[in-house]
Order: structure tokens, then C-alpha cells, then sequence
């Protein structure tokens, strides 16, 4: 008998079965062909990567401390960037709360881990970060949903739902999917509602730095240091290729945050850190950050315009982010943007279909209608002809029967 035809001997535990790929990389598999304009992937812009910085810092590091940097390392990360992210932010962090991450969405994976059991309750906003929900699906939770508009959560429906939750996971700043961004005056009566519940938040900000004509507020984890777990994350301010986040967690959480990355990785790539500190030792950042901001907001402006350009006359809804990568928007009554998503790629353009970002988002109408357009990895002529390829296609495509 031939091997191949028997049953396989593998079997899968029930968390792999709630494993699914990632609806934004198999969009990107489509991107691939030839003459794609993508507003898909939420990629950094290639021309913002430090290059030149990061070739002097790895003949440095090499030719200064080779061994050491080839060597294993310590599973909290190297001190000096450790050090350097804790100077960071906006609030005062000891550097032994700082662990780095293989990625900001290691961060994720071992907040599941540490926090989360089968059936356990999480809240999320709607909609939220695809990654997110991957991360904590095999976990076997309930993600439930907390109703959001412009401004953020609505903090009743919080109150409504917060019984029981393990925690509240959410991007507070230029959030991936919407762009949207929580004001002051909603994270202020967050932070007091949270205290009030005792609801550890979780906040992720990888966006954060991406603003455009003013900072965000403080972040929550400001607000309620010992209530809050803080995620962020290098691949946005210097290259997603070198796999390095960071997580700041509260000193009685740590261990245990800790001991699941021992498990994950040992640690994340030591050459690699060492690699990020030099970079990021001076005002390299102050001098960095302004390029990138300049850039995406020029490009957020493009997309803005040819919007408005394009889409007179559809009934298609948009927002106008204050930095990020992202923009969101939603198909007139009818329409479908999985479907649409098949001709805009006919008519060479691709994004991402909003449903994606739900928690559940099935039987939810208003879901199906929108779609995420990330406007900072084409060029403005791109961006012209990629929207007006959307408005073609939206066109072409019309309400359902």
C-alpha cells in the first residue's frame, strides 16, 4: 500500500482548527500581478527606510561587538534599547517594565497566552485590528464588540458589556482599520470608567508617531500605569524587516509575559536590536519622524483629492485621518465590498473589505459596505489612477437586487 494513501497520523489540536489565514495576505497574493495598484497592505513606504543609518550601524556593531551580537541573548532584550524605549515615551517607565517583542504582534500573541483562556471574555472595538483577533482566536475567547464611532468607543455600551472581561483591547491612535483617533476628553472618561470597573486596557500603538499637524493625546497606559498594557512597535518608524516591538507592562504582569517569550523565541534578534539602539541613540528620531510624517501626509492629501474627484455622484463615504497610514470608507446602501473587491482588482486596483475587522461581522450590514484604503505605500499618479479604477469598478459593480 502506498503511504500517501492513508490517513494522516496528525492530529490537530482544536485551537489550529480557529486558525485562518490572514484575509490582507492573501489580497496581497493578488497584488502580485502585474499593473496592481494596491491600497491593500498596510506596508510602510520603502523610501522611509534608514538605509544608510542601519549599514554604518551594522559594520559597527560587527566590527565592535560581533560576538555578542551573534551570540544568544537575554529574553527581556538589550539594555541599551530597552533604556532607549522607556526614554521614549510620554510617560515614566522603568526599563525593566520595556520587553521587546519579535514584532508588535509577538506582543499580542503573548498577551493571549498569559491572559486568556477558552471562553474567556475580551472586549474590542468595531471595528479593530485583524491581527488582533487572530491572535487571540485560538485562545478559544468571546470577543465581543464595543460599538465605536468617529471619536472611539462609546463608553456606555462599554459600561453595558464590560462584566467579566478579562480586558479591552484597543488602538487609540490613528487606529488600523478607520485612521481614526480618540480625543482627549474620551480617553480621560475611559481611563476614569476603566479604574471604575477594574478593566485592565491593553493599548496598541504602532501608529502613534504618524501624525500630521499635531501629536495625539497621552496614552492611556499613562492614565492607569498599573491597569494598562502598552504595545508598540519599531516597524513603522524605522523597518518592518527587522521584527522588533516592545511591550510595557505593569511590574506584577511582567514575569509571566516573560516567561511566555522564553517560550515563544528564547528572544528577539539580538544583531537586530543592537542594530535599532545605535540607530536611535541622539536626535536621529527628531530628524526621521518629520520626513515620514511629510510623505504620508502628502499622500493622504492625494487620496483625499482624487476621492473627491472621483467618487461625485456614488453616495462613497470617507474619513479624513490625522495621520496613520489608513482611510475608511463605506459603499452606498446595497453594495458589497467583498464583491466589489473581484472587479476593482479586474479594473487593477486592490484593497481591503472592512468585514475583516469585525469581530462578527456577518449578519451586519453596515459591515459589509466598508472597505480600508492604505494610502501611503503608492505614489500620487498611482493613487489618481488606482481611486478612479475604484470608482469604475464601483460603478460597474452596483447595489445588490
Amino acid at each position: 500500500m502506498n503511504p500517501n494513501d492513508l490517513p494522516s497520523p496528525w492530529v490537530l489540536a482544536r485551537r489550529a482548527a480557529r486558525m485562518n489565514p490572514s484575509v490582507i495576505r492573501e489580497i496581497l497574493k493578488v497584488t502580485e500581478r502585474p499593473g496592481i495598484i494596491s491600497f491593500a497592505g498596510g506596508l510602510p513606504a520603502p523610501a522611509t527606510f534608514p538605509v544608510a543609518e542601519f549599514a554604518a550601524a551594522s559594520a559597527q556593531v560587527l566590527q565592535q561587538d560581533g560576538a555578542a551580537a551573534l551570540q544568544y541573548a537575554a529574553s527581556e532584550g538589550f539594555p541599551a534599547l530597552r533604556e532607549r524605549v522607556a526614554a521614549l515615551l510620554p510617560w515614566p517607565v522603568d526599563p525593566d517594565q520595556v520587553l521587546i517583542t519579535t514584532g508588535s504582534q509577538q506582543g499580542l500573541d503573548l498577551v493571549a497566552k498569559v491572559l486568556l483562556d477558552a471562553g474567556s471574555r475580551v472586549l474590542v472595538e468595531t471595528p479593530t485590528y485583524l491581527g488582533a483577533l487572530q491572535a487571540f482566536t485560538p485562545m478559544e475567547p468571546q470577543v465581543v464588540g464595543v460599538r465605536s464611532d468617529d471619536g472611539g468607543l462609546n463608553l456606555d455600551d462599554l459600561r453595558a458589556k464590560a462584566a467579566g472581561a478579562r480586558f479591552l483591547y484597543l488602538l487609540p491612535n490613528f487606529q488600523n482599520p478607520t485612521g481614526r483617533t480618540m480625543g482627549e476628553a474620551r480617553r480621560a472618561a475611559l481611563a476614569e470608567l476603566a479604574a471604575e470597573l477594574r478593566l485592565p486596557i491593553v493599548e496598541d500603538n504602532p501608529y502613534g508617531d504618524l501624525w500630521f499637524d499635531q501629536p495625539p493625546p497621552l496614552p492611556l497606559s499613562a492614565r492607569l500605569p498599573d491597569g494598562s498594557l502598552y504595545l508598540g512597535s519599531f516597524s513603522k518608524v524605522l523597518a518592518p524587516g527587522l521584527r522588533l516591538g516592545f511591550l510595557v507592562a505593569p511590574p506584577a504582569l511582567y514575569p509571566k509575559l516573560l516567561q511566555a517569550k522564553q517560550a515563544a523565541d528564547l528572544h528577539s534578534p539580538g544583531f537586530n536590536q543592537r542594530m535599532a539602539a545605535r540607530v536611535l541613540e541622539g536626535d536621529f528620531l527628531e530628524r526621521h519622524l518629520p520626513r515620514i510624517r511629510a510623505l504620508y501626509r502628502s499622500q493622504r492629501d492625494a487620496m483625499l483629492a482624487a476621492l473627491s474627484r472621483e467618487m461625485h455622484g456614488l453616495d462613497v463615504q470617507w474619513n479624513s485621518p490625522d495621520g496613520g497610514m489608513f482611510l475608511w470608507a463605506r459603499l452606498p446602501r446595497g453594495h458589497s465590498a467583498l464583491e466589489l473587491l473581484p472587479r476593482a482588482v479586474d479594473a487593477g486596483v486592490a484593497f481591503v473589505p472592512g468585514a475583516a475587522f469585525y469581530a462578527d461581522a456577518q449578519d451586519d450590514a453596515a459591515a459589509q459596505r466598508t472597505l480600508r484604503l492604505s494610502f501611503v505605500t503608492a505614489t500620487a499618479a498611482q493613487i489618481d489612477t488606482g481611486i478612479a479604477a475604484l470608482a469604475r469598478a464601483i460603478r460597474a459593480t452596483g447595489p445588490r437586487p
